[in-house]
């Protein structure tokens, strides 16, 4: 039998680096998707094959054994391995839209495209939570990137037209409604082409930050930590760090309401809010998406943040629909100026999670 999955990758409009501290966060699914092949081979191998690419390893390989993005495939194999699934020799076709390097979650979509159709494959009737937490083991113990839940849950459980409202403490979801279209508006992606990595130091360093502030208060997680909880924290960019987190939290959830009353074109504000908080207080950004969403609050844009872990990747903007044009053209006019690689600008459309496909 052969079975073929296919999984978006995520834009999240609100909640950046709150996932791994319990947070709450507004991912939304893309239109751009990563598909999987699988079928049936004889013998112990997984074979992966990718636009002329082939990665071949056994299927009890171990973590740090493959590398690439072949060990976003092994990763899923392993997980579904060590959760008790008899995984036979395979070939794996692979196939994706998503922007590999933009933030926008191409890794979640890779494994949650494999681990959907893996679960097809061998009859394990795995849930879509249950199959996000298979891709979400493979990216943090196979790859070992430290990411939380946020960009597998979105790439499994998005709707069209909706945002993802996700309680990263008990993965419990509520789907809000964000109908750009209806709305007269746009958001725009911004690729910044600066190079972006979740599995670099820095990113580890943001998350050891965080759970430093959060044991000198006493707590497992910030997500309990409250605003006059702040002058405990000792170390300054600890503060800063825990600042961050409080703020984001506090900021999904204004979104989410705003977005219930049907008003989306009024969460500019926040967005905005946002970018400077993960800018000043978690000091993720550069000057690429500085100048991304400069150039486009500049044009008319509503509100404009950085979105995805940040040093790198993708910036979004909330644009009347009038004002895409105006804003497209002084965000390349920007990077024009400063002799950068143009930017790749698209409109991004909230769309249906990780599907079996025929």
């Amino acid at each position: 039998m052969t079975v073929r999955w296919a999984a978006p990758g995520r834009v999240n409009l609100i909640g950046e680096h709150v996932d791994y501290q319990d947070g709450l966060v507004l991912p939304f699914a893309l239109a751009q998707h990563t598909s999987a092949t699988v079928e049936r081979r004889a013998g112990d191998q997984v074979v992966a094959r990718s636009r002329g690419q082939e990665n071949a390893f056994a299927v009890s390989s171990s973590p740090g054994e493959v590398e690439g993005w072949a060990a976003y495939v092994a990763g899923v194999v392993w997980a579904l391995r060590d959760e008790g699934a008899a995984v036979p020799g395979l070939t794996i076709d692979l196939d994706s839209d998503v922007p590999v390097g933009a933030g926008l979650s191409s890794s979640a979509a890779l494994e949650c495209a494999v681990a959907g159709a893996l679960s097809d494959e061998l009859d394990l009737g795995l849930s879509p939570t249950a199959l996000a937490t298979i891709a979400r083991r493979a990216e943090n113990d196979y790859v070992g990137a430290p990411t939380g839940a946020m960009d597998q849950m979105a790439s499994m459980l998005g709707e069209s037209g909706h945002a993802l409202l996700l309680d990263c403490r008990d993965l419990s979801t509520r789907q809000v409604p964000f109908d750009l279209s209806g709305a007269g508006l746009t958001l725009l992606v911004i690729d910044t082409h600066a190079e972006h990595s979740n599995v670099g130091g820095a990113y580890a360093d943001r998350r050891s930050d965080c759970e430093a502030a959060a044991a000198q208060l006493g707590l497992s997680t910030l997500r309990d930590a409250e605003v006059g909880d702040l002058p405990r924290v000792t170390d300054a960019v600890h503060r800063r760090r825990a600042q961050h987190v409080m703020s984001e939290i506090a900021r999904v959830q204004e979104v989410a309401t705003i977005l219930d009353a049907g008003r989306p074109a009024d969460i500019g504000a926040q967005l905005s809010a946002s970018h400077v908080s993960l800018r000043d207080d978690f000091e993720v950004s550069c000057d690429e998406l500085d100048a991304a969403v400069d150039a486009a609050l500049a044009a008319g844009a509503l509100g404009a943040r950085m979105t995805g872990g940040g040093f790198g990747g993708c910036a979004i903007a909330l644009v009347r629909d009038g004002d895409v044009t105006a804003v497209e053209q002084r965000v390349q006019s920007a990077y024009d100026r400063r002799g950068w690689r143009a930017a790749d600008i698209f409109a991004a459309t909230p769309s249906h999670g990780a599907h079996r496909v025929g």
